[in-house]
């Protein structure tokens, strides 16, 4: 489970300060798929980025199963994996060299790495790449290599930043499937999507972020309701209060 708790980040100071986050306080429990939705702008990035610990927060509490990020960012690594928004993929490894890599970077040892790699290769269906250097790779290759690395130790929360972001049809079906099977091993799953459909089909519940504060935290059906809206973008789009819409 994940927790946060009166989040705030700020950058620069005097008055080019700007409050990023500004007081969010949400929970993704284990079990659930829950969506986090933002315009450009929002601070969404910005809480991301502190609860995988890229970032330390100025004020609140980021609680990982129960582990205080700010207490053990260490101990949260290693129950968190993380698609972040940049993949980073090693270009001259391929991308068993990548997965294994960050497998030996959580100290995992050999025979565990290998079962681990093996089953992630057949659920993401990705054997056809195992073997190929990374530079080069497709969209969705890239997205299914950054993947298996984040979830090679085996962590309980899992965190992907536009999971689908450029994938094509089949692959983005495939991904939408993955992250079902997450939810259905008992996981924690948070994730980052400005596709309405792709969030009304895969989520638990909903976490709309706009200029630094939680707006809403419901399902996608009781988002509707209060909103008074029976499409999600536009609920969306009124809980944010701006016709900027969908940018994230």
């Amino acid at each position: 489970m994940i927790e946060v708790k009166d989040l705030h980040k700020a950058f620069g100071a005097g008055a080019k300060r700007v409050a990023a986050v500004d007081g969010a306080s949400f929970t993704a429990r284990d079990g659930e798929i829950t969506g986090l939705l933002g315009p450009n702008g929002a601070g969404k990035t910005t809480t991301l980025r502190c609860l995988y610990t890229l970032m330390q927060p100025d004020a609140g509490q980021v609680l990982v199963d129960g582990i205080d990020a700010a207490v053990d960012p260490l101990g949260v690594r290693r129950v968190l994996g993380v698609l972040p928004d940049a993949r980073g993929l090693y270009k001259r490894l391929t991308a068993r060299e990548n997965i294994d890599y960050f497998a030996r970077l959580h100290g995992i040892e050999t025979k565990t790495m290998h079962a681990r790699r093996e089953m992630l290769a057949d659920a993401l269906e990705m054997r056809d790449i195992l073997d190929r250097r990374t530079e080069g790779f497709s969209q969705g290759q890239r997205v299914k290599t950054a993947i298996a690395r984040a979830l090679v130790h085996d962590p309980h929360n899992v965190i992907l930043d536009e999971p689908t972001n450029g994938l094509d049809v089949m692959a983005t079906r495939a991904m939408r499937e993955f992250l079902k099977q997450l939810k259905r091993e008992g996981r924690c799953v948070l994730f980052s999507s400005h596709i309405m459909q792709e969030v009304a089909a895969l989520c638990d519940r909903i976490v709309v972020i706009a200029k630094g504060r939680v707006v809403a935290d419901e399902s996608p059906d009781a988002l509707r309701a209060q909103t008074g809206e029976a499409n999600l973008e536009d609920a969306f789009v009124k809980l944010i209060g701006t016709d900027e819409g969908l940018a994230a």
